[in-house]
């Protein structure tokens, strides 16, 4: 048998279909009876509504959609985790969307599936795409990128302030020689980081070494390689200390500075970002910038929500980070 419609319950109820629809919307035009026999019926025949026919009555999902490239490691977990509770808590669904497909993301954002729609700032969404989304007042929340008008808003973690303190520290511990491993180079955050490290090396008139900044993806096992690589290449020119993109960079650094026999903190510090839950109960716990990733997701939802019930129009929040000092940096040992 093929799937159960609203005509095989009104058929089998001996009924309209707009009593099984009434009965189903819970309109209050039905006698207790009625309802409760149309009700049974539909249960009996396993009959699910057609959600998309009651979408287009009310213009309505109450679903938000998160768009992004990927929802795999700790920051994700932790974000979309905070985002569906608090979907929750306000009386929505979330959907998540993982593509990278234009064309997919865009169908979507105008197909009114979702009321509202939260991007993470790494998919290739366009100036001439917001137009089309401003144009119809498509309610969004940019998560890292700086988009505002009446309909968009952005929530934004200072990652430019983040790296400048970051390396600010570490040149205060007497480090003289910060080794960078960046991200991704088309990430807002990852380019921000290293934009405040470059900073605050040039406001303490350090020189910039271009071989100290290594590309780390943002993942453990291309962090690891690449520092080990760096010091097979450059065994003259070991770092006092590494400045990571985020803590599984971090993590991946203080691994290929171990397997090459150096200690941390003892020979060379590290310092990370996020405040991933591992960063403590790593050896040596690391030291990192906390950055709220919950309190990230609450934001966005709330600020999404609030522009749906046109409470307030599109603005820019911004979050700063924290610096956690742990066991994986400390002053600079001159060993000359």
């Amino acid at each position: 048998m093929g799937k159960v419609t609203i005509k095989d319950v009104a058929r089998e109820a001996g009924v309209s279909i707009s009593t099984v629809s009434n009965a189903l919307n819970d309109v209050d035009v039905l006698n207790p009876e009625t309802k409760n026999h149309v009700l049974n019926v539909a249960k009996r025949l396993n009959y699910v509504p057609n959600l998309n026919g009651k979408l287009l009555k009310s213009g309505k999902s109450k679903m938000l959609g998160f768009f992004t490239t990927s929802v795999s490691g700790p920051y994700f977990y932790t974000l979309v985790e905070s985002m569906a509770r608090e979907c929750d808590r306000l009386g929505y669904g979330l959907n998540v969307f993982v593509t990278k497909d234009k064309q997919v993301i865009m169908s979507n954002i105008l197909g009114g599936r979702v009321d509202g729609v939260i991007i993470f700032e790494e998919l290739k969404i366009d100036e001439r795409d917001i137009a089309v989304m401003e144009k119809h007042k498509i309610k969004t929340v940019f998560l890292d990128r700086i988009v505002q008008n009446e309909t968009m808003g952005s929530i934004i973690f200072d990652s430019f302030v983040a790296g400048y303190e970051a390396t600010k520290y570490l040149i205060n511990l007497g480090h003289k020689k910060i080794a960078y491993i960046s991200g991704v180079n088309t990430m807002f955050d990852s380019v921000q980081r290293k934009e405040g490290y470059l900073a605050a090396l040039r406001d303490y008139q350090f020189p910039i070494d271009e071989s100290y900044i290594l590309q780390g993806y943002f993942e453990e096992e291309g962090s690891y390689n690449a520092v080990k690589t760096f010091l097979h290449l450059h065994p003259g020119k070991v770092p006092d200390a590494f400045l990571a993109g985020n803590d599984l960079s971090a993590i991946g650094c203080m691994r290929a500075l171990k397997s090459q026999g150096y200690e941390v903190p003892q020979d060379i510090s590290v310092v990370g970002f996020d405040d991933i839950d591992i960063a403590q109960y790593f050896t040596p716990p690391l030291t990192t910038v906390r950055n709220q990733i919950a309190r990230q997701g609450i934001l966005v939802v709330e600020h999404l929500v609030r522009m749906i019930q046109k409470k307030e129009q599109g603005r820019i929040q911004k979050l700063t980070g924290e610096l956690i000092v742990r066991q994986s940096s400390q002053v600079r040992i001159d060993r000359n």
